[in-house]
């Protein structure tokens, strides 16, 4: 999956004052992640707020960061559910063809056992020919895609051809990458271990930071890519900082936050999530007031 290797971000959904979607904000922002050096753009992942937007809505954000990207960049669309027959209608229904990829999230809530989460895959596998990628993120699904459960879907899914890992446990990671059939790529969820999945033998990330500061994070990923951990280390070392204060009131709060002093887009989200609090953004601002300008 050479198309999704490096930099991915989960791009967040740009709101007005009055709750409308902010067009021309989203265009900011997929042009700043262009510019930073981003390798490809994820529309409706979790950090985009799927949940609050109706159908309407998607369409006009799918339609808003196809046209923005204008062909630049490979592009990811999220489509998942704790319905697989609804999920396996979406995908059927939906244009796929300005897409590389679908991340279809693990069933949430309704806690399904391992056996119950190979058969949703297996289905939505059946539903198209599209390239899937799995997204095992436990602390919101309430469920864990057990690294087993990975690999028997992975050997039994032709066109499912990666998972983005968010589980952060690194040893779960290796054993995905250990087990897993060649052609399967393994994808950082978590901007905290993306270093560590990268250079377990992971071939990337799909970042909430690294729309926020795009650059740095690049840098970070090639570095690891390439296998340069004193380097990558040092990057991480700024990068951290960050991460810990965009997640700290929860996603995407923090992360519209920093990209409001970028002068992208608002702080707003939708409830039941809350802006980012002036404490908080006030120690953002004092973050990136600390960053060096990032050197090629």
């Amino acid at each position: 999956m050479k198309e999704l290797r490096g930099l991915g971000v989960a791009l967040v959904t740009p709101f007005q004052d009055n709750g409308e979607i902010d067009v021309q904000a989203v265009h900011r922002l997929v042009q700043h992640c262009i510019v930073g050096g981003v390798d490809y753009l994820v529309v409706l992942g979790t950090t985009g707020e799927p949940a609050t937007l109706s159908d309407v809505e998607k369409k006009a954000i799918v339609k808003e960061v196809i046209a923005a990207n204008a062909g630049r960049l490979p592009l990811v669309i999220g489509i998942g559910g704790n319905n697989t027959r609804a999920v396996v209608e979406c995908l059927k229904q939906t244009d796929l063809e300005p897409f590389e990829a679908v991340l279809s999230v693990s069933p949430y809530y309704n806690r399904p056992t391992q056996e119950g989460i190979i058969k949703h895959y297996q289905a939505l596998s059946q539903a198209t020919t599209k390239p899937i990628v799995i997204y095992n993120v436990p602390s919101r699904t309430g469920s864990n895609i057990l690294p087993e459960t990975v690999i028997r879907i992975a050997y039994s899914c032709p066109n499912i051809c990666g998972i983005k890992e968010a589980s952060a446990d690194i040893n779960q990671v290796k054993r995905i990458i250990q087990g897993k059939p060649e052609r399967f790529a393994v994808i950082s969820g978590d901007d905290g271990t993306a270093l560590d999945t990268i250079l377990a033998g992971g071939i990337g990330v799909i970042s909430v930071l690294g729309q926020g500061l795009p650059e740095l994070f690049s840098k970070l990923v090639q570095l690891g890519l390439e296998d340069r951990k004193q380097e990558a280390k040092a990057v991480e070392e700024q990068l951290l900082p960050g991460i810990d204060l965009i997640f700290e009131e929860g996603n995407p709060a923090g992360i519209k936050a920093l990209l409001h002093f970028k002068k992208v887009c608002g702080t707003s989200v939708r409830l039941p999530l809350v802006p980012a609090t002036d404490s908080l953004r006030n120690r953002i601002d004092q973050y990136l007031g600390t960053l060096a300008p990032v050197r090629s």
